[in-house]
């Protein structure tokens, strides 16, 4: 796998000439649309096939992947453009592997809501060990809020993807609420009765674990909140299951604040079977213009969380997303815009603008021109970023990817991960 950066008068044809490679593929890789339009600056993952199949009348995905002794998820891996779909036509060519050695397998995982465009969600699952549907939530009294999760476990399992289920202290409105979380963890009859009903619906569910994930915590209950996760590993050991919890981004064990300090890493560590750590939106809705998850910023926070925890035991959050900005940014007034890469990229296209890179960010950004007059800056990831970010993985010896989320489409981000990547089986 390269990444290629577009120049001016480049073309989707041009540049799959210049490689060798398929430009149908290139452009699905990618998300280019059907008109092939290109932004100066866009990205662009080129990736070598090493062995290729065309289809005969009778061959079924599955067919194909016992006689290469591959798996259906990893045919859809490397091959974007079927979307997860196992339906093939005679003379189709399809990928059965790449050039290039995987630097090793990780577990990976993603966030979606029960709204989710079934075919994104279907073109999505294979690249992932466990779906995560957002979420059950904390109701007045302190009991489970249940999810309409709809057919999200049945369309999982179908794509060979687990699904966890994810707790976290919402409220009704979609709104954290440390009041909710507190009723549970100072209260051991409500904390009980939570244990209960989440072991239930797991049952019930088939889920494969619980995702924990309650936000602006104390700090006066950061002990009764790791003690909360430890009991649910209690409850889900026995019945083979495990359990996650989610870090805010400390970067120092005293970090005041109250996103922080509610969250002990080694009480969590020590507490959870793995760790999600949420190392982006430093840029965000309501924040100055910067990039989501800056490299420098996600280091400090991982420097710190491999102090106190397992790296073995962590992932890293990885954001799928960005902000579009008006210009002059001002406190409490400026509302940024969240918007998925190809959207940052279309609006690029739209506005003849060429896309920059911050080398200290790695992260993509653009300023352009709205019709009204107003001044806009655009952060988002593209390939370069998210490369970038899953290295880190490598280099720090962590266990896997949480990449939130996947309401919005990024195939080139799951390009770079198959390309780097073997991805860990649900089992």
């Amino acid at each position: 796998m390269l990444v290629h950066v577009v120049k001016a008068g480049e073309t989707i044809a041009s540049i799959a000439v210049s490689y060798g490679v398929n430009p149908e593929w290139l452009r699905t890789d990618n998300g280019v649309g059907a008109e092939g339009a290109l932004a100066v600056g866009q990205t662009l993952v080129v990736r070598f096939p090493k062995t290729v199949h065309a289809v005969r009348r009778g061959e079924t995905l599955a067919s194909i992947a016992r006689d290469y002794n591959v798996t259906p998820r990893q045919l859809w891996r490397r091959n974007y453009q079927l979307a997860g779909s196992s339906d093939l036509f005679p003379g189709q060519v399809l990928v059965i592997d790449y050039e290039g050695t995987p630097l090793g397998t990780i577990g990976t995982s993603g966030y979606a809501y029960p709204s989710i465009s079934r075919p994104q969600l279907q073109a999505a699952l294979p690249y992932l060990t466990w779906l995560i549907p957002f979420t059950y939530g904390l109701a007045e009294d302190g009991s489970l809020l249940e999810l309409d999760v709809e057919d999200l476990p049945t369309q999982a399992a179908e794509r060979g993807t687990g699904t966890l289920l994810h707790l976290s202290s919402m409220t009704e409105s979609g709104q954290f609420s440390n009041q909710r979380s507190g009723l549970v963890l100072s209260d051991s009859a409500r904390s009980a009765r939570l244990l209960d009903q989440v072991e239930a619906e797991v049952l019930r569910r088939g889920y494969r674990g619980v995702d924990v994930d309650f936000e602006f915590v104390p700090g006066e209950q950061s002990e009764a909140y790791a003690a909360f996760v430890g009991e649910m590993g209690q409850r889900m050991h026995p019945l083979g299951r495990f359990v996650m919890t989610a870090l805010a981004p400390k970067i120092r064990r005293d970090q005041p604040g109250l996103l922080y300090e509610g969250h002990d890493y080694a009480a969590l560590g020590a507490a959870a079977d793995l760790l999600l750590a949420m190392t982006y939106e430093w840029g965000y809705t309501y924040g100055p213009p910067m990039a989501v998850a800056p490299l420098p910023n996600v280091r400090q926070v991982l420097d710190y969380a491999v102090s106190e925890i397992p790296a073995k035991k962590l992932f890293l959050g990885v954001p799928t997303y960005g902000y579009d900005w008006p210009l002059p940014f001002e406190e409490g007034v400026t509302r940024a815009r969240s918007l998925s890469s190809g959207e940052a990229i279309a609006l690029a296209i739209r506005y003849n603008i060429a896309i920059q890179y911050d080398e200290t960010a790695q992260s993509p950004y653009f300023y352009y021109t709205a019709e009204d007059g107003v001044v806009h800056v655009v952060w988002f990831e593209d390939a370069r970023s998210i490369e970038q970010k899953l290295l880190l993985i490598q280099k720090y010896g962590l266990s896997g990817a949480g990449f939130w989320n996947l309401m919005r489409p990024f195939p080139q981000g799951w390009a770079v991960l198959d390309s780097l990547y073997n991805i860990a089986e649900n089992d």
